[in-house]
């Protein structure tokens, strides 16, 4: 009788639970199937080439291979198009390893790559002016256009411990485990980047895509996403799987566009939806060239972020505390 009675109190909260569950695959399904098809709802006029070489982590910083790499990404940017001519090009994480707003025959170099009109947007250091002080290195993102001249820059503002920075140096004395010499310094944070020819966009660089509700500016909404990375660290493990599915739940979150362009994979194009429009894998070389899906209005969560979780807990909490009591009774 007691397990009798013990197993009906369970029956209750587990069709609660699972209820709840069959709800939010149903309103998941539900808004799949209300959205577009796949690669149709896009921004006119736009048009990105997304630039994957490949290059192994050994070889990205080797002085010896630097020009080789610059030339094969450039050369991959401006090859022939199998349709609709890009109007804008895409390179990695710290695709350019020089520091461009230092370098200005390399910035020249880069914009034979750069579409008539457009620009190229390219992951690389960012250094202080000669003679400034005190020295200070960012992991940035560039836009240049065709004359090579700088129309925008991002600075990456949640830096990897240990690898671009290493934390309580001054105290424990032990330099990075990535890298030796100067720390990256932080960028100022989340922002939207106003770019000629392109809608509003929040650029981020390498993890910085995979905390929630810190991926856009709430008071400045961008209409699309663009995440640079180099994971070459991970090798072919899970690592770069699980940072592409994390960047899917950005754009699901926000109901924004995402953009994904690695140096080693995985790189794509993402829907509002977080669907998957094109991609190129894990360790393949190539471009490719896909439209820019458009955004949509703000969801729930890009509005309250947490805060509807957070009431929901309380509120279990108190109706647990008040079951509770009754049974006491």
């Amino acid at each position: 009788m007691v397990r009798e009675r013990d197993w009906g109190g369970h029956i209750g909260p587990t069709v609660l639970a699972g209820v709840l569950l069959a709800g939010l695959w149903g309103i998941g399904l539900a808004r799949l199937g209300a959205a577009p098809a796949l690669g149709q709802n896009t921004v006119p006029g736009v048009v990105l080439r997304l630039v994957q070489p490949n290059i192994a982590q050994q070889d990205k910083w080797k002085p010896g291979l630097r020009v080789g790499n610059l030339k094969d990404q450039i050369a991959m940017s401006m090859a022939p198009a199998p349709g609709p001519s890009p109007t804008h090009v895409i390179w990695s994480e710290t695709a350019a390893t020089y520091y461009l707003s230092a370098d200005y025959p390399v910035r020249r170099a880069i914009a034979q790559a750069v579409p008539k009109g457009g620009l190229i947007l390219t992951g690389a250091p960012r250094i202080t002016t000669a003679g400034e002080k005190p020295l200070k290195i960012w992991n940035s993102l560039y836009a240049l256009d065709d004359r090579g001249d700088i129309v925008g820059t991002y600075d990456k503002s949640h830096l990897v411990p240990f690898g671009e920075y290493m934390p309580l140096r001054n105290i424990t004395g032990l330099d990075k485990i990535v890298g030796k010499g100067t720390d990256f310094s932080p960028g100022p944070g989340v922002r939207t980047l106003r770019l000629p020819g392109l809608p509003p966009v929040s650029p981020l660089i390498c993890y910085e895509v995979i905390f929630p509700g810190n991926v856009v500016d709430p008071e400045d909404r961008p209409e699309w996403m663009l995440n640079i990375t180099n994971d070459a660290w991970y090798g072919t493990s899970t690592g770069p799987y699980q940072h592409f599915d994390a960047a899917r739940f950005r754009a699901v979150e926000q109901g924004l566009p995402l953009v994904r362009v690695a140096n080693t994979g995985i790189s794509g194009v993402i829907d509002s939806y977080g669907r998957v429009v094109k991609q190129l894998n894990l360790g393949q070389k190539g471009s490719l060239d896909s439209a820019l899906p458009k955004a949509l209005t703000a969801t729930v969560f890009s509005r309250y972020g947490n805060v509807l979780a957070l009431l929901l807990m309380v509120a279990t909490g108190v109706l647990g505390m008040v079951m509770g009591r009754r049974r006491g009774s």
